[in-house]
């Protein structure tokens, strides 16, 4: 098959899969739904102090052709790894408190409701505001509350990495490989992973 044809069913196939993302990747749209949410990560930590958790967050970098990181991938998981908020597209250079500070989800602070908050890792700084935002104690830990925290914050944290890693794992070539792509169209792929990540997940 010729290149020129297989690159036409790349982007249009992608750019189908695209076209669902807010059928596929939302938030929770009920009461009922954010409760299960909270109550999964309550259960992923196995401490009540998490039951007000509302999501976990990080960055995926997605390595170019050169083998360097070149494009950045923010996303927000609930309790069973589906990813709930992603934000794709700024340049692997930036630091995740940088891309956090540029994504609608903190600039509109749109997620989570009032009391609850979102779990990250030490890449990010603790917020109260415009985004709740939970992350383990810094080193070194004083005295047993905080490495029994750390340990607790961990055990929930973990999900995001887990997504993170379905979601290469399903789609090898394109995380573990260089893409053959325009890198202005990278974004759109790594979203329809995200995707087809959550689509499999609802599957099973």
């Amino acid at each position: 098959m010729p290149r020129s044809t297989v690159h036409r069913i790349v982007h249009r196939v992608t750019e189908e899969v695209v076209a669902i993302r807010h059928q596929v990747i939302y938030l929770p749209r009920t009461a009922e739904d954010l409760k299960a949410v909270s109550r999964g990560f309550a259960g992923l930590t196995r401490h009540r102090a998490f039951r007000k958790a509302a999501g976990g967050l990080n960055c995926h970098r997605y390595r170019n052709r050169k083998l360097f990181p070149s494009i950045i991938l923010q996303a927000v998981c609930d309790h069973q790894g589906r990813f709930i908020d992603t934000y794709v597209g700024w340049p692997g250079s930036f630091h995740d408190c940088r891309m956090l500070r540029h994504s609608p989800l903190y600039r509109q602070a749109l997620y989570p409701p009032p009391g609850q908050y979102i779990l990250a890792d030490r890449g990010y700084l603790c917020l109260q505001h415009p985004l709740p935002l939970i992350t383990p104690y810094r080193q070194p830990l004083q005295g047993v509350g905080p490495q029994r925290f750390n340990s607790h914050h961990s055990r929930a944290r973990f999900i995001i990495e887990r997504a993170f890693g379905m979601m290469k794992t399903r789609f090898r070539s394109i995380f573990l490989k260089a893409l053959e792509v325009h890198h202005t169209f990278v974004p759109q792929v790594i979203t329809a992973c995200a995707i087809m990540h959550n689509i499999c997940i609802r599957g099973r």
